[in-house]
């Protein structure tokens, strides 16, 4: 899938969502795919403080405020274009404070990357 994308701007640095049930899933296929494209890898993103998993959310406004102060980015964050991985889906709201946590950060761009949908609600 990766090699036949063909973004403008490519990303330059991927890094990805943090996850306290399975805290070195992500991150390791995270790094293994940086190596592979010869990408950093960064990883920026904290999870600083517990919440329940998205899919146990009843609508979108509580899927949002389920992640209001979750993530901290770290001053490790690259400014270029960013290639964000987790592992599922179910809201996507995950991928948009992510993503706009990064881009306060100052990373110019973020292409968001799951490895699955885990929600009946996404086609």
């Amino acid at each position: 899938m990766l090699k036949d994308w063909k973004p403008e701007p490519a990303p330059e640095w991927v890094t990805c969502i943090p996850s306290r049930n399975h805290p070195t899933l992500v991150p390791d296929f995270a790094m293994r795919l940086a190596a592979a494209l010869s990408l950093p890898f960064v990883p920026c993103i904290e999870k600083v403080q517990a919440n329940r998993q998205q899919k146990e959310m009843e609508n979108s406004y509580q899927q949002a405020r389920n992640l209001d102060g979750v993530f901290n980015i770290t001053d490790q964050c690259l400014k270029g274009e960013c290639l964000l991985v987790d592992d599922m889906i179910d809201s996507g709201w995950t991928f948009t404070i992510a993503s706009a946590l990064l881009r306060q950060a100052g990373c110019s761009a973020v292409y968001p990357m799951a490895l699955a949908l885990n929600s009946p609600r996404m086609d």
